[in-house]
């Protein structure tokens, strides 16, 4: 036993039986962790063929196709737009903010949007639709 300094209380020790349900109940979280991530490659295998023929799978098409083709069109448009008036302003406060959204356009609109599409594509047909490729 460990005695307090202040007032020579004892305080109780750890004991092994503690430790011990400790390790336990944590060896058996990380199990059933375990046992659900290797499990849902093959639940995802089953309805991954039935998912690509719904209207889910087509709308989540079309939005793709409108981020991947509309985001770089729209950004270059507003990139270009303020990059040609930024000579034609004067006021140093608002050609700020025209090289703020000449920035913001070439960033969101030609880098993150087709990246981000890539990303998506991936992660929905190899992760949801269980490896089965839908087209998107």
């Amino acid at each position: 036993m460990l005695m307090n300094a202040d007032d020579g209380a004892a305080i109780a020790e750890p004991t092994r039986e503690r430790y011990g349900r400790t390790r336990v109940l944590a060896v058996g979280v990380a199990t059933m962790a375990l046992g659900l991530v290797a499990v849902e490659p093959v639940a995802a295998a089953e309805i991954g063929a039935a998912f690509c023929q719904t209207e889910m799978a087509a709308t989540i098409k079309n939005l793709f196709t409108i981020i991947q083709y509309g985001g770089p069109l729209v950004g270059g448009v507003t990139a270009l737009g303020a990059t040609v008036a930024i000579p034609t302003v004067r006021r140093a406060d608002l050609k700020k903010e025209l090289k703020e959204v000449r920035n913001q356009g070439l960033i969101w609109g030609v880098i993150v949007a087709p990246l981000g599409t890539a990303i998506l594509q991936f992660v929905l047909n190899d992760v949801v639709s269980g490896g089965v490729s839908c087209g998107f």
